[in-house]
């Protein structure tokens, strides 16, 4: 299987890295494929351009190279922190740019003005991990838990990807070492189950 892999945190030395990490080399050593992007890293420009809204329009070749191993892979790993209920801008950005229409989804005709795609994504599995300050209650409670409304319901099942798994970790601004290390045994384990060690 090929497997991407998408990083959204600005510190390379925030526990955001470490789940990613973590996340790469378990699907490595279940013998599978990694594409792997940080996105601060890779300076990735986040902001769409009126010239690439058209379906068929001409697109960087960076952008094209993202929307063509997107239509590939068998799996999607989202890490990205909770800001604001939020991905950062510029994961925000990479979705505005890379799930297209005609790569990601696409709208049919006599579809009774619903406006709801058909999703076109071949990938089995998509996951997402997040980070957070906030309590899963109060998230869930007060703030209805947004992410989850977000990856799950307005991306990857509008985009036809039919197994969603999602994890918050939290509070990590007071975490301790034994509780990072057993989040990270969490993510190892997801990836063994979505992406097990081929035979």
């Amino acid at each position: 299987m090929q497997i991407s892999i998408i990083l959204a945190h600005p510190d390379s030395k925030s526990f955001n890295h470490a789940i990613a990490q973590a996340a790469c080399d378990a699907i490595k050593a279940n013998g599978h494929s990694v594409f792997f992007h940080d996105l601060y890293e890779e300076r990735f420009d986040p902001l769409l351009p009126v010239a690439e809204i058209a379906r068929d329009a001409n697109l960087p070749d960076v952008i094209k190279a993202h929307c063509e191993e997107i239509a590939a892979v068998d799996g999607l790993v989202m890490v990205h922190p909770n800001w604001w209920g939020q991905p950062p801008a510029i994961l925000k950005g990479w979705v505005d740019r890379v799930i297209r229409p005609g790569v990601a989804y696409e709208f049919l005709e006599g579809d009774s003005g619903e406006g709801v795609p058909k999703g076109l994504l071949k990938a089995k599995a998509a996951l997402v991990y997040n980070t957070s300050n906030t309590e899963s209650e109060r998230e869930k409670n007060v703030f209805g838990d947004p992410l989850e409304t977000i990856w799950k319901n307005a991306i990857f099942g509008l985009c036809g990807i039919p197994a969603f798994h999602r994890r918050m970790f939290n509070v990590v601004v007071t975490s301790t070492n034994d509780q990072r290390s057993l989040w990270l045994a969490i993510v190892r384990k997801d990836m063994d189950q979505f992406f097990p060690k081929q035979g």
